[in-house]
Order: C-alpha cells, then sequence, then structure tokens
C-alpha cells in the first residue's frame, strides 16, 4: 500500500503532534473538524493539517486513519468513520490510538469490521512525540502492514502481535501506574497539607524516597490542565481489571481524583505554557483551598 496522505481524528494535543510529525516526512496530513473547538482548529492550522469539512471526504481522501481523541469520544468517532465509509463505498484503514479497555476497543473493531474497513488495535505510551524516541505506538492486530508503514515516517512502532486488545491492555497497565501515581501523590499530598504536615512529609520523602518525590515535584504541576481527559481514562483502566476479575476501585479512586482537580480554576490553565504551571506547593496549597471551601 502507498501511503500519501494520513486522516486524524482528531488534532488535540498528542494529534497535532503526531501530524506534525507525518507531515515532516513529507506525508499528506488531514481531519474533519466537525464539531471540534477553536483550539482544536488552531491546533490543526498551526501544525498544516487541513480539514476536510465532511467525514465522506475525510474517508475518501484517508490511505489510513488514526484515531487519537479522549476515551469517551472514542467510539463515536468510529460510528462517524464507518457511517461515511458505507455512503462512499470506501475501502479503509482505520487505527484506534486511544487509552480505551481491551473490550471497549473490540466492540470499536466490531463497528470498523462491519463497514468492511481493516482494523488496528493502537496505543500511545509517551508525551506527544515533539522529540524523537520518547513516544512508542504499540500495535496489535492481525494485518498491522498499513500501519506499520508509518514507521517509515518518524513513527516509533511497537507490534505486539495478531490479538485485538493487546495493544489497548500493555496502555491500561502501564497507565495505571503513572496516572494513578499521581493521583495517589495528588491526594496524599493534599490531605497533608490540610492536616499540617506537609513540611515534615516533604522532609521524609527527601529523606527516604528521594526519587519519588523528585517525580512528584516533576509531573504534578502539569497536571490540572489535563485532570478532565484523564477521568474516562482511569474509568477505562478501572473497566479493564474489572472485566479480568480484579478490583476496578483502586483507578475509580484515581478518576475521582481527577474529577476533583478538574473542578478548579487550575485545571483551566494552558496545558503548553510551563510557565503557568504552578510549584508544587501552589498547586497542592490551591488544591486544599478547594476542598475546604467545598467543605
Amino acid at each position: 500500500m502507498l501511503l500519501e496522505t494520513v486522516g486524524i481524528l482528531s488534532p488535540g494535543d498528542m494529534g497535532h503532534t503526531v501530524g506534525t510529525v507525518l507531515g515532516a516526512h513529507g506525508l499528506r496530513v488531514i481531519t474533519c473538524l466537525q464539531g471540534r473547538s477553536q483550539r482544536t482548529r488552531s491546533l490543526a492550522e498551526n501544525a498544516n493539517i487541513t480539514d476536510m469539512h465532511t467525514y465522506q471526504r475525510f474517508v475518501r481522501q484517508s490511505d489510513i486513519i488514526l484515531s487519537i481523541l479522549v476515551p469517551a469520544e472514542a467510539t463515536t468517532a468510529a460510528e462517524n468513520v464507518a457511517g461515511a465509509c458505507a455512503e462512499t463505498e470506501t475501502e479503509f484503514v482505520y487505527v484506534d490510538c486511544n487509552a480505551i479497555a481491551p473490550q471497549t476497543v473490540r466492540r470499536i473493531e466490531g463497528i470498523i469490521t462491519g463497514a468492511r474497513g481493516h482494523f488496528v488495535d493502537a496505543s500511545i505510551i509517551g508525551p506527544p512525540p515533539v522529540n524523537e524516541g520518547t513516544t512508542r505506538f504499540y500495535a496489535s492486530g492481525p494485518d498491522l502492514g498499513p500501519f506499520w508503514e508509518l514507521g517509515q515516517f518518524g513513527i516509533d512502532i511497537r507490534p505486539l502481535g495478531e490479538e485485538i486488545g493487546s495493544a489497548s491492555a500493555i496502555k491500561m497497565c502501564y497507565a495505571s501506574l503513572t496516572k494513578g501515581l499521581t493521583a495517589l501523590s495528588t491526594e496524599l499530598l493534599t490531605a497533608a497539607e490540610i492536616m499540617g504536615v506537609s513540611e515534615a512529609l516533604k522532609a521524609e520523602f527527601e529523606l527516604s524516597q528521594s526519587g519519588l518525590y523528585k517525580r512528584m515535584e516533576g509531573s504534578l504541576p502539569t497536571m490540572p490542565p489535563k485532570s478532565r481527559r484523564w477521568i474516562g481514562e482511569m474509568e477505562e483502566i478501572s473497566a479493564t481489571f474489572e472485566h479480568i476479575g480484579l478490583t476496578p476501585k483502586i483507578l475509580a479512586g484515581a478518576a475521582d481524583m481527577y474529577r476533583f482537580v478538574g473542578e478548579t480554576h487550575l485545571a483551566d490553565l494552558s496545558p503548553v505554557d510551563q510557565e503557568t504551571s504552578p510549584h508544587l506547593t501552589e498547586l497542592i496549597s490551591g488544591l486544599a483551598k478547594s476542598l475546604k471551601g467545598k467543605a
């Protein structure tokens, strides 16, 4: 398959950066911005991602489609693409790159194959691929060929076999540690602030958990603008664990923490301007005040 045009739904924080990388390596990158925010439209424009305006035009001109969205929108995106492909009788390859449970991705596979599309299960681990070597695309499915070709255009692809769900599974397990640990750290530091032992706890962490505390200082201040979209990811992880017989409650609690942060003014800070990020002590102080205000 000769790849010339890649369709991305949607060119948000991750999607527009992926589009930038593909464009820089010579591919044409397009999207459909129906119902998208002004911020997403601006990101697409800055990344030279062309809006096709309708899903019919979008699917006709895409050699391969990458779905990179918040978890709650993954199924709707697949339905929109499948509907447009059925109307236009377009053969298509659809790669779901979203942070969703394996059982969710299998339902989406059914939507795509029901429209005679080819489906790839994928997941993204790492930040938006601004710097080479920081971001990996895990992929699984019976036919990875078209997606594998993107490895020639600046994307690091790691195959995981033929089973749909494997790529999503590794994302669920990985994010349960990274984002789950961020949620737990946020909760315990906020609790310490409210109970008046922040300085003593900080001193103990620096003595006995210095590596972990440095991680807190680096990762927590940039979390609030991401908190709202991480709620759905934690819920998908929770559903993943429940589906295989493990407790869903740990990551359901993480979703609650991100829901709490998402209700504060801190969640409205710019997700890309690091200068607006509060220091860790400022973040925790703000969350503690917000919680006291609710009480």
